[in-house]
Parts: structure tokens; C-alpha cells; sequence
């Protein structure tokens, strides 16, 4: 398998993967109160937003590359 197919087949996944979820979270930790004997922390969720567009235009790019890299192995 070429290179060129292969990098097509990782822009589809990642098209797929970025139109099913949107955006990718993450919880920081954040100190709320430092004193001496007294520590108190937050949790706060956190999102990346991924625009649909994004993800559409990934799956897109893939395809093309697999399919040309396809013609070019005929």
C-alpha cells in the first residue's frame, strides 16, 4: 500500500472522527483557596470545538486522495 493511499484511508478516520464528536474535552484543575493548612480546587471541564466543516472537508480530501491514488495503481 502507497503512502499516498494510506494518508487518504487517516483523512477519512479523522473526517469520521471529527464529524461524530465535534470537539474534544479536558478537565483542568484549578486552586480555588491556598492557605496555609487549606487547599480547595475546581474542576473545570473544557471543550476544543471542532467545526463540522472541518470534519467534512477531512473526509472529503480523503476520499479524493484514495480514489486518485487508486487510478494510479491501474
Amino acid at each position: 500500500m502507497k503512502p499516498t493511499m494510506i494518508m487518504g484511508i487517516v483523512l477519512i478516520v479523522l473526517g469520521v472522527v471529527g464529524l461524530v464528536f465535534q470537539g474534544v474535552s479536558y478537565t483542568t484543575r484549578e486552586k480555588v483557596v491556598d492557605l496555609p493548612g487549606l487547599q480547595v480546587t475546581a474542576e473545570k471541564q473544557k471543550t476544543i470545538p471542532i467545526p463540522a466543516i472541518v470534519g467534512g472537508l477531512a473526509l472529503a480530501c480523503g476520499v479524493a486522495v484514495v480514489v486518485v491514488a487508486s487510478k494510479k495503481l491501474a
